[in-house]
């Protein structure tokens, strides 16, 4: 059986009475809170090339880049202001260097816009200029970057000027953050000195950290950090390429926190977060997202969202759930340095998808078999209390009749996006198209086809290679989906129904006679589908075991809002007598066990071989494991054990 491993002190996993209405509380009383933000402010310059705009210059001979649009943010220690000002917190206070030049006062006019205080943000006229992040895109791919202010330095009247500006201004506030951004900042020794006073003196008041470089110089406050620079701090660096294994990162946030005595917040990027506080370590999983990501700001976004919340009087763990939610937000922001707003994070966090056990999801060597079998134990005992009821998912779960169905819709997403440059464009272009299309499907394995289609859309009008006006409606690309797919599909039927294929040839192994096993034993039995609601009776049908299903089948009517899974999960459990542990969930992507989770139902992921109709797909493990699956099983051959271990009565 698998256990949370324990690296010294107390560990937790995802624990959390935070709900909608908790997260709806906080988010208000944020709105209360002041926060100082000091550091390295920064301006991120966007500028869209379009090549061609391009000429060779007369005067050079060399070829120009025709810039189409430009557009700057704030970025650094100005990222966390336009977080805090987005977030709502009611006073936002800043504290820096910029150089007397055009940035800096783009700078200043984008923080008063922001409703930021900037009486404390300081000029330096020589030997400093502001410090820029010029970004040149061609279409969604980043060139090389152009930066300024990387050999800046600050004179000593500077520093003391910046030391008495932090002092006035953690005076006034409820919350200061310090921002080390740059290797050349305004954190050098001499005001590292002045901070590591000024907390000493006031240890009542709060100073989070997050330093890029430098985080062992700061003492006494708390700190907010990825796993890379926790384990820099801890003298055993890891390179950027290698993940940092969840073992590694709980050593590092506890040893982080002993040494300092205060709450520590480490982030592991899609993995979640890990915060230490009050001697106990918290895991946070991270959160499913179907969009496409890009990860500039979120650490930003983190950071503001702790302070905010702590500001406000919440626990560590309750800023460490906010953060979370919030940086999820920022990451679906492309080509900006995004910030969260509460409704934002109020749409994220209150039906949140978590990403579960991702080290034990990537590594079957990991694996735990119940007493031998095949069924492995992802998250251990599953209580005493005999299910009652038992929804199954149909494809892939059952049915193998829509076998292939994966590269179907993958042709269809491709041409659809890449429209008329579907046979000209580079292959370049046509691999990334079709590596953001495959990780989309993988990750998006069970909710509505009408649902995937909405997102084909959105993804058309992001790419840019069609015409708006020739995008075409979610109804409308599913039509041609169903077109390329069902004709396969009537093909199989059409020999089950001459004779020539049994439906043993369609099913996954044992699953007909596990349904009769259920049913026989008193189990009232719910088949749920993302496919069209006449298409799964039909299929069903065919198959010979539609009658077995006494609670009814139910598929997709074509509304993006009406799921059928979530509504039959919130039908069966909407008696307040019955507890989620009289429900299990079967299925072998990722969204049925999700809502069977979110309602504490036993989740049972069918890691199932569509093609042999038997034995392990590691991919779906994988992906099942971190939709929260409590057993993974890859078929229904050992049904008797699988009975026995989720005590369905004889």
């Amino acid at each position: 059986m698998t256990s949370p491993l324990r690296c010294g002190g107390a560990f937790r996993e995802h624990e959390s009475d935070m709900n909608a209405t908790r997260l709806r509380e906080l988010l208000s009383q944020t709105q209360s809170a002041r926060v100082g933000v000091f550091g390295d402010f920064c301006l991120d310059m966007y500028w869209l090339l379009d090549p061609a705009l391009s000429e060779v210059s007369i005067e050079t001979g060399k070829r120009t880049s025709g810039v189409r649009r430009q557009y700057a943010s704030l970025g650094g220690a100005g990222g966390i202001v336009a977080n805090l000002s987005d977030l709502g917190v009611a006073e936002v206070h800043a504290v820096g260097v910029l150089g007397n030049d055009l940035f800096g006062r783009e700078v200043i006019r984008l923080l008063k816009a922001r409703r930021a205080d900037v009486s404390g943000m300081l000029i330096q006229e020589a030997d400093w200029i502001t410090p820029v992040y010029c970004k040149p895109f061609i279409g969604d791919e980043e060139q090389g970057r152009v930066d300024f202010g990387g050999a800046n330095g600050l004179t000593p009247d500077t520093e003391s000027a910046l030391l008495k500006a932090l002092a006035a201004m953690s005076a006034r506030v409820d919350a200061v953050i310090i921002n080390q951004q740059l290797p050349r900042g305004v954190n050098t020794d001499r005001v590292l000195e002045g901070i590591n006073r000024l907390v000493a003196a006031h240890p009542e008041r709060l100073f989070i950290v997050d330093s890029r470089d430098r985080s062992e110089a700061y003492h006494g406050v708390m700190y907010r950090m990825n796993a890379h620079e926790a384990m820099r701090m801890c003298a055993t660096p890891k390179p950027r390429e290698q993940r940092v294994l969840l073992e590694e990162a709980r050593r590092c946030i506890e040893r982080i926190a002993a040494a300092g005595g205060r709450p520590v917040f480490l982030s592991r990027g899609d993995r979640g977060s890990l915060v230490r506080a009050e001697g106990t370590t918290h895991e946070i999983p991270g959160i499913q997202i179907l969009k496409e990501v890009d990860p500039v700001g979120a650490g930003d976004t983190s950071i503001s969202a702790i302070a905010a919340a702590l500001a406000a009087g919440a626990a560590p763990l309750e800023a460490a759930e906010l953060a979370n939610f919030a940086s999820a937000v920022t990451v679906q922001k492309l080509k900006t340095t995004g910030t969260a707003n509460p409704e934002e994070i109020l749409a994220t966090g209150s039906d949140p998808d978590y990403i579960f056990r991702p080290e034990l999801a990537d590594d079957p060597r990991a694996a735990r078999c119940y007493e031998g079998s095949e069924i492995e134990v992802v998250s251990g005992p599953l209580g005493s209390e005999p299910i009652r009821f038992a929804l199954f998912d149909h494809d892939g779960t059952l049915s193998t009749l829509r076998q292939g169905w994966e590269p179907i819709m993958e042709e269809v997403f491709i041409r659809s996006i890449l429209g008329a440059r579907y046979d000209s464009c580079d292959e370049s272009v046509y691999g990334r198209v079709a590596n953001r299309v495959r990780e989309f499907i993988n990750r998006s394995t069970g909710i509505q086809t009408i649902n995937q289609m909405v997102m084909l859309a959105e993804m058309v009008v992001e790419a840019g290679y069609v015409p708006k006006e020739q995008v075409l409606s979610p109804a409308e690309y599913k039509r041609n989906y169903l077109a390329a797919l069902m004709g396969t599909v009537r093909r199989r039927v059409e020999k089950l129904q001459r004779g020539e294929l049994d439906p043993v040839d369609f099913t996954i192994k044992g699953a007909a006679e596990f349904l009769k096993s259920l049913r026989s034993r008193g189990v009232t039995l719910y088949l749920a589908s993302g496919t069209d609601h006449e298409d799964v009776v039909r299929e069903a049908n065919g198959l010979g075991y539609a009658d077995l299903f006494n609670g009814g089948i139910f598929g997709s009517i074509g509304r993006v809002d009406r799921d059928a899974k979530r509504e039959v999960i919130g039908k069966i459990l909407s008696n307040p007598q019955l507890s989620g542990a009289a429900l299990a969930c079967f299925g072998d992507g990722p969204v049925e066990l999700r809502e069977s989770k979110k309602r504490n139902g036993r989740a049972v992921g069918v890691a199932s071989d569509e093609v042999r109709r038997y034995g392990m797909n590691p991919e779906k493990r994988s992906r099942l494991i971190r939709a929260g699956a409590d057993l993974i099983i890859p078929d229904f051959s050992q049904r008797e054990l699988l009975l026995q271990f989720l005590r369905v009565r004889a």
